[in-house]
């Protein structure tokens, strides 16, 4: 029943997606990004047990997001197929949890801008109070049936992670292969 809800709300997002994908923020750009919140109170809860919970969560234009919390570790896919794709199952070793801002890589496909990738911050924690909890850009690939974390960049020691991160999007993601492709690490 869970599975068959979230399969409802994803067949509902479809409406949202196939009426286009307008204006980013750059028009004049064939990629460009666009940023939504993730609040796990605003999205469908799918499941809880006593090591966590996964979520339907809104994203870009209704475009599906799929969010699970299990061993204080997040995460995170996307697309119709959120729950059958590699991202559902990958996450950092460390305990950890997601930042609220999800940035969106979109690009021009005719006049609508598609997401084919995104950003999100994964705040550590280590679990000891003495040490310095760290920060890890985790770009993600989206493409159905390939969606798949394609790099993680440490915030702490790349002065520019962001733009190093939509880098990694806009250059990586087109061709990387979920399959048979290494996860990109900044710094190596």
């Amino acid at each position: 029943m869970i599975i068959r809800t979230y399969r409802l709300l994803i067949s509902s997002s479809i409406v949202f997606i196939l009426a286009g994908f307008v204006n980013a923020q750059e028009v004049n750009s064939e990629i460009t990004s666009a940023y939504t919140k993730i609040n796990l109170d605003e999205c469908l809860l799918l499941d809880a047990d006593n090591i966590g919970a996964s979520f339907a969560c809104p994203g870009y234009k209704g475009f599906p997001l799929y969010v699970a919390e299990g061993d204080l570790r997040f995460f995170v896919s996307y697309g119709f197929g959120a729950l059958d794709e590699m991202a559902a199952r990958q996450t950092l070793p460390q305990w950890n949890f997601i930042g609220e801002t999800l940035e969106w890589r979109l690009k021009k496909v005719d006049d609508n801008f598609m997401p084919f990738a995104t950003i999100l911050r994964f705040l550590l924690d280590d679990g000891d109070e003495q040490t310095k909890d760290g920060q890890i850009l985790v770009v993600t690939k989206i493409e159905q049936g390939n969606t798949c974390h394609i790099a993680y960049i440490d915030t702490e020691l790349v002065a520019n992670a962001n733009e190093v991160a939509r880098d990694f999007a806009d250059n990586e993601a087109v061709n990387f292969n979920c399959e048979i492709d290494d996860i990109m690490y900044v710094p190596s």
